[in-house]
């Protein structure tokens, strides 16, 4: 359900970070993790991504750089991997919310909180350790109807409580403020965050239509970058913000309803009273 990496040999983290080796012998599931997670917790991030709507993929760091490994930094990695069911997902309104055939799926509308607005309905992966920089990968679906244009889901990341958190905003609409792209709530109304809006529009819309779709979030704590991925490709939306860095992930729709499946955050431990 969810894995730390306690059988990583200590020494073959350590090469594998100083020197970019790949594990020559039986790749064991905690050293392809952390492999894996590597490139990203771990990435010198382009001065310029930010700015930028088509940042590319910044993958990893060379050997000898100076966001190179260390067996330290290295130990604290982990995965979190949600089984689709109640004991792992808290929603904010249990009655809302079904787990059936490994999908977590919210079946109805939210409605509005009291407070800053923000989005009405979502459930949080509440089992296994709060993460700082992560990667995160589902594959989701909005149910509302295409005719309704302002039709979302939204991944939930750095949750640290009903009104601190960041979250993506994934629609088919993308000229208003408020609809497809990148958020804060910090005990105040949500505040756009993502490059791509101009004041008039944002980043082409994520979906518009029925179908299931490959979605990645990363972000780097240090230097507060995120970048969105939908069905691979270019990022979609970038930012950076750094206000939060730890937290907990999760999924629903700001006032519409969907579901996600193959849940997966992989990334590096967050530190107590971040």
């Amino acid at each position: 359900m969810h894995r730390t990496l306690p059988h990583a040999r200590t020494s073959d983290i350590r090469q594998a970070a100083s020197h970019g080796d790949r594990p020559r012998a039986r790749r064991t599931p905690a050293l392809a993790a952390l492999t894996a997670v590597a490139a990203l917790t771990l990435t010198t991030w382009p001065a310029a991504a930010a700015a930028s709507p088509h940042m590319s993929d910044p993958g990893p760091s060379r050997p000898g750089s100076s966001a190179a490994a260390s067996g330290s930094a290295a130990a604290g990695i982990a995965v979190v991997r949600p089984h689709a069911t109640e004991r792992d997902w808290s929603p904010l309104s249990p009655e809302k919310w079904a787990f059936s055939g490994g999908e977590v799926i919210q079946v109805e509308r939210g409605d509005e909180p009291e407070g800053p607005r923000r989005p009405f309905e979502y459930a949080i992966v509440d089992k296994g350790p709060e993460l700082e920089s992560l990667r995160y990968t589902a594959s989701v679906r909005i149910d509302e109807p295409v005719e309704r244009d302002d039709r979302d889901v939204i991944l939930v990341f750095n949750y640290r409580s009903p009104t601190q958190y960041y979250y993506v905003h994934l629609s088919q609409d993308n000229t208003i403020y408020a609809h497809n792209g990148i958020f804060k709530v910090d005990d105040a109304d949500r505040e756009r965050l993502d490059d791509q809006w101009d004041g008039e529009a944002g980043a082409p819309p994520a979906i518009d239509d029925l179908d299931w779709h490959d979605v990645r979030l990363d972000y780097h704590a240090p230097s507060g970058r995120i970048a969105v991925y939908v069905d691979g490709g270019r990022p979609l939306m970038t930012a950076t913000d750094a206000t939060f860095s730890g937290g907990r992930i999760g999924f629903g729709s700001f006032d519409n309803y969907g579901r996600i499946k193959d849940v997966t955050a992989i990334g590096t431990r967050a530190r107590t009273g971040h």
